[in-house]
């Protein structure tokens, strides 16, 4: 107890163990990246998130419901619900009701939606905590039906409709019979209905059209009976950039919240920012002769007297065992040579002789002019850039700048 600590134990044993859920903000509010304790970490700009949720309403002029599943797309979900709700989002998404309790007990008051299933066992809760569900399966709706009669009160639900999509929801077709059936029911409250769109990135196809037609005549069926519910919901971000007709009451952006692009078809407007910037450090630098082999398999062998330098970053934090990765220091570009390692990477640091250990490493984010994008990192990697962010290791503290 008389031991004095230093700043960089107090942070680490007064923080939970969840590495995803760590704000920091008395050690944010005064250390940069280059003098942060951490190895390797994530920096998310909170400013660029709430410009991204104004952008939205500026746009559409409708209520934002802001989609913070999977850790709000590598974000941090704490951290980004906060900082949405300050931004003016009236809502905001999760894919399972745990995350959204997590969300209630970590003080985040927004009207949530559970946009996938939820366990009959957790309707109780649900009503408790004042969060709403996504219904698609009548037979579900009955089992949710029994556990609240047991315990009484009312569950909010929001209808989802499949329209193309192929995945969850109620055909459309089976739609009208559905809701006036749940609105018969004394412990349901139809308090929205929506649908998701499978290629609303990929503007020139008639696949989004085709859904917004199904939707759009379910939707004045049931204004023709009134039975439409308040919250009518169609758009992703891809939706709202390209379908401005599908806005209804609500918009629902993902990906393009953090700014980035729903895909190489749809890219966001310059209003937009990316907030999270990926950052290591390098924590060696070795010459090496000719014929020297780096890392595992020696898959890559040195053809010169060559400078290498290790990165604290590996598989283990989601860095892909990828050929041809590349990372910033000290303003320019490198590459990544041999294999990926659980915990540490390689550079090649030949046209880097003032590189130093414990330089500051890019992996996504900007340094100096040079500029290394989520969308880069995913072509190489061939994927897209919500599975780069998504996919972000929890042991990565998430930095709120």
């Amino acid at each position: 107890d008389q031991m004095k600590m230093s700043p960089c134990e107090e942070l680490y044993l007064k923080q939970p163990c969840n590495l995803a859920s760590m704000l920091f903000q008395e050690y944010t509010d005064s250390m940069s990246g280059e003098s942060s304790p951490y190895t390797s970490w994530l920096e998310i700009n909170l400013n660029a998130i709430k410009n991204n949720v104004r952008q939205f309403k500026r746009l559409t002029n409708k209520a934002v419901m802001a989609v913070l599943k999977a850790n709000a797309y590598g974000h941090g979900v704490t951290g980004v619900a906060q900082a949405v709700a300050e931004a003016g989002a009236e809502w905001c998404a999760v894919a399972r009701f745990e995350e959204a309790l997590s969300l209630r007990k970590k003080g985040i008051t927004l009207p949530i939606l559970v946009l996938g299933y939820t366990q009959p066992d957790c309707a109780v809760e649900a009503i408790k905590h004042n969060i709403s569900l996504a219904v698609f399966d009548p037979s579900i709706v009955q089992l949710y039906l029994e556990k609240i009669q047991q315990q009484g009160g009312k569950l909010k639900v929001h209808v989802k409709i499949d329209t193309g999509m192929g995945r969850l929801g109620v055909f459309p077709q089976d739609a009208f019979e559905f809701m006036t059936w749940l609105y018969r029911q004394p412990g349901i409250e139809v308090e929205g209905l929506f649908t998701h769109f499978a290629r609303a990135d990929e503007p020139a196809l008639t696949t989004t059209p085709r859904q917004i037609e199904h939707f759009k005549s379910l939707v004045s069926r049931l204004e023709a009976e009134h039975l439409r519910p308040r919250w009518v919901h169609a758009c992703n971000s891809a939706g709202v950039f390209n379908y401005p007709e599908a806005y209804y009451d609500m918009v629902r952006p993902g990906i393009s919240l953090y700014g980035l692009n729903p895909s190489a078809e749809t890219q966001i407007p310059s209003e937009f920012l990316p907030a999270l910037s990926w950052k290591t450090r390098l924590v060696s630098i070795k010459n090496y002769p000719p014929g020297y082999g780096i890392s595992y398999s020696h898959i890559y062998t040195t053809s010169a007297n060559e400078r290498i330098g290790a990165i604290a970053i590996g598989y283990a934090d989601n860095y892909r065992r990828q050929n041809g990765n590349i990372a910033l220091i000290g303003g320019k570009r490198v590459n990544v040579v041999g294999r990926v390692c659980m915990d540490q990477s390689m550079v090649q640091l030949d046209a880097l002789p003032d590189a130093r250990v414990g330089d500051e490493v890019v992996l996504i984010g900007r340094q100096g002019e040079a500029y290394l994008s989520a969308d880069e990192i995913a072509s190489i990697w061939q994927t897209a850039n919500y599975e780069v962010v998504a996919n972000l290791a929890d042991r990565l503290p998430r930095i709120y700048v």
